[in-house]
């Protein structure tokens, strides 16, 4: 029993693939959500959709790294809806210069893309976390749920800067729980979600042919999850809603995978 109906969610990406599967998921829960992206068309893009399927929702136009937007987003939020109980940081990404190529090695790394990503990964997890849960500590309340990556926990050839920067959020996730518990007690939680391989725009190429068939890469993947497949958005929705709601109220400082046991499984 979550009792999440009338609760107020902002989701950082929420106009994303996964952020937006995660609102939807909120969303068909009565929560009312705020989602929060660069781009005025794909934020409002999902705000109809949620409307739609009979939820309430809100486009915020706010970059995760600007501080001053993201105090306006918060301020147009409240006044819309009132507090914020629920966090979901899921803006992020990737950047060709902070991977590696199959042709290139370590000394190719482009260290301007490399902050980039660590930018917007890391910093741009901990600068809306200071702004929304300011409000959720005058509460004394709230649910703050980070995106890392099982690339974070262990090492995937090419994909350098990414996750290095899902393992900063993972370590940031676990030192939030603690320093909100002990400072603020029980009410505010802070957990993560590490999803596995879900196919998005940014590595559909890695993964697909333009046929469909898998690439190398992906058979590789796919061989290494036991249930034999990527995993699908909303398959996301469970975890999130869970850790958002009171089902998980002593649940504080973990990052959960959805990852079909790619994280389980040793090959053999």
């Amino acid at each position: 029993m979550n009792n999440l109906k009338d609760k107020v969610a902002v989701i950082t990406g929420g106009n994303g693939v996964l952020g937006g599967a995660i609102a939807l998921g909120l969303a068909a829960e009565g929560v009312k959500v705020g989602i929060l992206g660069r781009t005025p068309e794909t934020a409002q893009a999902r705000v109809d959709e949620i409307v739609n399927n009979g939820g309430k929702a809100i486009a915020l136009v706010a970059d995760v790294l600007d501080r001053e937007s993201l105090r306006s987003a918060k301020e147009e939020i409240e006044k819309q809806y009132g507090n914020v109980n629920i966090l979901v940081n899921a803006a992020g990404g990737n950047q060709k210069g902070a991977t590696i190529g199959p042709d290139q090695s370590f000394f190719d790394l482009d260290l301007d893309a490399l902050d980039k990503v660590s930018g917007l990964n890391f910093k741009g997890t901990v600068l809306p976390t200071l702004v929304f849960a300011s409000g959720m500590v005058e509460q004394k309340s709230g649910s703050i749920i980070n995106i890392s990556s099982l690339s974070a926990q262990r090492a995937l050839t090419r994909v350098l800067g990414y996750s290095a920067a899902k393992a900063s959020v993972d370590n940031f996730t676990k030192w939030l729980a603690v320093e909100m518990a002990q400072k603020y007690g029980d009410g505010i939680r802070v957990n993560a979600i590490a999803p596995g391989f879900f196919i998005g725009e940014q590595n559909r190429s890695l993964l697909l042919n333009e046929n469909g068939s898998l690439t190398a890469r992906g058979e590789t993947i796919v061989n290494q999850t036991p249930m034999k497949r990527f995993g699908k958005p909303e398959e996301l929705q469970g975890a999130a809603n869970w850790l958002a709601g009171e089902g998980s109220s002593f649940v504080t400082g973990t990052v959960i995978p959805v990852d079909g046991g790619f994280g389980a499984f040793s090959g053999v």
